[in-house]
């Protein structure tokens, strides 16, 4: 069953600096009963994006590998530190999470976003390189963003950075994971995050929203890549009755007590709806709630029209709310 382009004509919506993108998009042979395959084709495409991007990182940054322990029985978890030269004896940290649908990504592809917030802001940034579905189904993946955020705190004295100070952060599925991540620290009491960062987060596994079925054109995240890579991270069991919450955050019926929170999403992504009902029920449940919808942006466009006054806007906003949190 290969998808096709019906569905909410996006390239009538879009904004205008992104339209040239979007055209340039080849059409994806994509199949929500084919996991493997798609997942496939999800990595190539991927893959074919991170060789064509052309990556500046300031000299200002230095990069450091480290490796975090993992869980009893778990492997450890390779973990990428950004160190920028101005950054204080005890610098406040920022734990990134990088996006791909579960199933792709890499700490790599994140190197130019997390240099940049890392020299911009005078803070210590962390990747987390953490592992891909449908090889390793949930809670791996959390397990391993867990035991990444685990490690910077028990580091933090080695590695300079203030404890009171560490805010969560993911771009898609990544967004998704520190989502869930927030949750399972809260709920274990162990370490305490200043602040979350979730930018288009994947939160809802049931794929019943509005916008999730107004999204099928093959060039964007579309619903059938969401049907396989929910259904690669919980072992075909995506809309099940019990997922749980930290595998699916919108499942989540308790949000009190999560840091400060801020989600940026476009009118064009899939995750629009979930992703404004997220913010809803965490404002409804007491936590300062930051969202920002921009028009005419599909999902991961405002990466790749960087120059856009749209993506320059977004990437403003965020900044400063990140500085917000980390620096006052």
């Amino acid at each position: 069953m290969t998808s096709t382009t019906t569905g909410l004509d996006i390239a009538a919506h879009l904004d205008d600096e992104h339209r040239p993108l979007f055209e340039r998009i080849p059409a994806r042979d994509l199949d929500a009963d084919d996991i493997p395959g798609t997942v496939a084709v999800l990595r190539a495409a991927g893959a074919a994006r991170q060789a064509q991007a052309q990556v500046v990182m300031p000299s200002t940054v230095t990069i450091e590998d480290h490796v975090a322990p993992g869980g009893e029985g778990q492997p450890d978890v390779p973990v990428r530190l950004y160190r920028p030269q101005s950054a204080p004896a005890s610098a406040p940290a920022f734990y990134w999470i990088h996006g791909g649908g579960m199933v792709g990504g890499s700490v790599e592809a994140s190197d130019a976003y997390c240099a940049w917030i890392a020299d911009e802001l005078g803070v210590l940034v962390a990747s987390v390189d953490y592992r891909l579905a449908p090889e390793h189904p949930y809670p791996a993946p959390l397990d391993d963003c867990h035991a990444g955020l685990r490690w910077l705190v028990e580091s933090a004295d080695t590695l300079g950075v203030d404890r009171s100070r560490i805010a969560l952060g993911g771009g898609s599925a990544g967004a998704g994971l520190a989502a869930g991540l927030a949750l399972l620290v809260r709920d274990r009491g162990q370490i305490a995050l200043c602040y979350q960062h979730l930018v288009y987060p994947m939160l809802d596994d049931r794929n019943e929203t509005a916008s999730s079925h107004a999204i099928l054109d093959s060039r964007v995240w579309n619903r059938t890549c969401n049907a396989v890579g929910w259904n690669a991270y919980l072992g075909g069991r995506a809309g099940a009755p019990d997922v749980e919450a930290y595998a699916a955050p919108a499942r989540a019926t308790d949000l009190s007590g999560l840091p400060p929170t801020y989600i940026c999403i476009g009118t064009l992504d899939l995750f629009l709806d979930e992703d404004i009902a997220y913010a809803r029920a965490l404002l409804a449940a007491g936590v300062p709630t930051e969202l920002h919808v921009y028009p005419g942006a599909f999902h991961g466009s405002t990466g790749s029209v960087p120059n856009s006054a749209l993506s320059r806007r977004w990437r403003a906003d965020e900044l400063a709310s990140i500085r917000r949190a980390l620096l006052g």
